[in-house]
């Protein structure tokens, strides 16, 4: 055997260490800091031990109830915190909020049977856990679970609590509630009260959970003994003022996310908690009509380690509007004080603060509040208390109690918290409100995301975005209603258009950002990874089906099958399903359609349209004026040989539906009917099934 040079272990030791770096990147090095790590809440109040053990973190703090959350855009969580408020301040829980990626599982057989444990979980895209409770998911669901205490049944000790966030368009209708729910039962727990569940698609999440909460309150009560007592308001957090500093001093956040970008020397990973600020290479209007905005924005992000795939989804950041911010400091009486510096203090000791301090109210409200959005009626009824006078507390309990009531002056016209305080008060300021009931009360400014409409294998350093511009006219509202995100993307448009003092539709950003450092042309971002994706093997055929801006995700598909075609890859029939209002107002991508594929359009409001249609080697288009029946003909060819994108096999259900799309999509009828009865069971049920006689006429 041949002896080892000096050499050859030079380079055994270079790829040894080589793969060591390569297997502890993110666990032992490269660890992105804890962005509150060193502000003035946690630097100073108290903190239980950093444990991963449930039954640890549960004795050494004094608790007795834990609320885990899994969240994707904040309203698991912000639920998860009012059931842990109500729970303290109506029947005396010693309650806290926990992440579920922040614990070990192993041990849940070991919390005893005088504790209750909550879990509000929502459920992401096509039925999967969100990004924190992927781990929680995976192991709650796996087939060989090893716990701590080798009970039988495992989990006969533990008490739980189950709420899930869903949305009914999608075929996994709150799958992770249910699923989880099914998996504790199995392995012995005790649920307590019903598994309740609030549906997005049908606008009811936030009644969903208030009728859900009560009974399960008294099934709780019930179970554990508990008394219910007159709710009083205990702050979380406690306010001091910091009189010896002032917004320009170099340790005060205005508007940072973090530690690193108040330095000004940000670093990757960039994610979540840390967000990359990437320059706006392009952007321009895709509708060609005054009344409405459709953006298309492209955004660099080679200075960055940040990566994605087609199919994948990025987050913008968005700052509250100016005229919102300031709506808000006037009716809270902040105005005199929103650059006024102050700490938030964490009086519990499981509680986080939001954001990093010390700040400014200012800055607060700008950046880490969700301002602008509908309030609900729990909140309206906690903030009664502090009415200014008492006709206003008489209204304000009545908006909070009566649901009929709050849905005819405040939910149909999508008012936010000022609004409605202002409307309730008659303009006289609610200054008796504690920063910290708010704080605790209006739900943290989340990152939107947006489905990424190019290529990674045609332009992997540069993301693009296709985004409507959010406006609706509400009865009864003076002001249409307004997106935050994509009003902000539009003033960003402007701006990096060369509009100097950009104020699309009245509204003004902090579009430089915290001291300027986004200046106008950069927009802080990062990269959510999906499962949405084209099928692994590039010569299966796809139906995809995209209206407006529905379309998106699907540009960026058909740009992948281009890019492949191009290098040479065999590809399967693609077939897009779009539909718009009005073909020469807001048919998106109409030139790039041209270039690169065959299109099934609607036109809704258009008509005799003679448009031709050419043939490529791999898709096929035809226009309005094409009929009905010649579409469904090559629909029923194509579909007779589609099989799943993921490649897995397909439920009766989706056969039957599949049918169902068939036999609609030999009608001339709106688009939009075909599209419900492929991705889920029409409406119209057995209706819709009858035979109806074919038309020729156009659409």
């Amino acid at each position: 055997m041949a002896e080892l040079d000096t050499l050859d272990i030079i380079v055994l030791a270079a790829l040894l260490l080589g793969t060591v770096a390569y297997f502890t990147k993110g666990k032992v090095w490269g660890v992105t800091k804890d962005p509150y790590s060193t502000s003035f809440a946690n630097a100073n109040g108290s903190k239980a031990g950093k444990t991963r053990n449930i039954v640890e973190k549960l004795e050494e703090s004094g608790k007795n109830c834990i609320i885990f959350y899994g969240s994707q855009t904040g309203t698991a969580e912000d639920y998860a915190s009012r059931l842990a408020k109500e729970g303290k301040s109506r029947y005396g829980l010693e309650t806290m909020v926990a992440d579920l990626e922040e614990f070990d599982y192993d041990n849940l057989d070991a919390i005893p049977n005088d504790k209750v444990v909550m879990f509000v979980l929502a459920t992401y895209g096509e039925g999967e856990p969100t990004d924190n409770a992927v781990d929680f998911y995976e192991f709650i669901m796996g087939e060989d679970i090893s716990f701590s205490e080798g009970n039988d049944p495992p989990l006969s000790n533990l008490n739980f609590v189950a709420f899930g966030l869903g949305n009914n368009t999608y075929e996994h209708y709150n799958s992770m509630v249910r699923n989880v729910n099914k998996a504790l039962e199995k392995l012995g727990a005790h649920r307590i009260g019903e598994a309740g569940e609030g549906d997005d698609g049908a606008g009811t999440m936030e009644e969903d959970f208030l009728a859900w909460k009560d009974p399960m309150w008294a099934a709780l009560q019930k179970k554990m003994g508990l008394e219910e007592r007159e709710a009083v308001y205990e702050p979380i957090f406690g306010i001091v003022e910091r009189d010896g500093l002032t917004q320009d001093s170099p340790e005060v956040y205005v508007g940072e996310p973090n530690k690193m970008h108040l330095e000004g020397t940000p670093k990757g990973p960039f994610n979540a908690h840390n967000p990359y600020i990437a320059p706006i290479a392009t952007s321009y209007e895709l509708f060609s009509v005054k009344d409405r905005n459709c953006l298309h924005m492209e955004v660099d992000i080679s200075g960055s380690n940040l990566t994605y795939q087609t199919g994948d989804h990025i987050a913008v950041w968005p700052t509250n509007p100016g005229e919102e911010v300031d709506r808000f400091m006037d009716i809270l009486g902040l105005s005199d004080k929103r650059n006024k510096v102050i700490s938030v203090k964490a009086l519990e000791p499981t509680a986080k603060v939001p954001f990093p301090t010390p700040t400014t109210f200012d800055a607060i409200v700008r950046y880490h509040m969700e301002i602008c959005a509908p309030v609900s009626r729990q909140f309206l009824a906690t903030l009664a208390a502090f009415a200014p006078d008492e006709e206003s507390k008489a209204e304000m309990t009545k908006l909070g109690g009566d649901k009929d009531y709050f849905h005819e002056k405040v939910n149909i016209h999508h008012l936010n918290i000022a609004r409605v305080l202002k409307s309730v008060s008659k303009g006289k300021k609610w200054s008796n409100i504690p920063f910290s009931a708010l704080i605790e009360g209006v739900t943290k400014l989340q990152p939107r995301y947006y489905s990424i409409s190019s290529s990674s294998l045609e332009q992997p350093k540069m993301i693009s975005i296709t985004a409507v511009v959010e406006r609706q006219h509400l009865p009864g509202r003076e002001d249409p209603f307004r997106g935050v995100a994509t009003n902000y993307l539009l003033a960003l448009k402007e701006k990096q258009n060369g509009e100097p003092n950009p104020c699309p539709f009245g509204l003004t950003y902090e579009i430089t950002g915290p001291r300027n450092r986004y200046d106008g042309v950069h927009v802080p971002v990062h990269v959510r990874h999906s499962n949405f994706k084209l099928p692994s093997d590039p010569t299966k055929p796809i139906i995809l089906i995209g209206p407006g801006t529905g379309v998106a995700p699907f540009r960026a598909f058909v740009r992948e099958r281009r890019k492949q075609a191009e290098n040479g890859e065999t590809v399967g029939k693609t077939i897009l399903f779009f539909g718009c209002r009005k073909a020469r107002e807001d048919f998106l991508y109409d030139k790039e359609w041209e270039v690169c594929l065959y299109i099934f359009t609607s036109n809704k409001k258009t008509k005799g349209s003679n448009q031709k249609c050419r043939r490529r080697r791999w898709c096929w288009v035809t226009t309005s004026s094409w009929s009905w029946p010649f579409r469904a003909t090559a629909l029923r060819r194509f579909m007779s040989s589609i099989v799943s994108r993921s490649g897995r096999r397909r439920s009766t259900n989706f056969w039957r539906r599949r049918r169902t799309f068939m036999s609609v999509a030999t009608r001339p009828t709106w688009l939009a009917r075909s599209i419900l009865c492929l991705h889920r069971s029409c409406p119209r049920s057995a209706a819709s099934r009858k035979p109806r006689p074919r038309r020729s006429s156009r659409t």
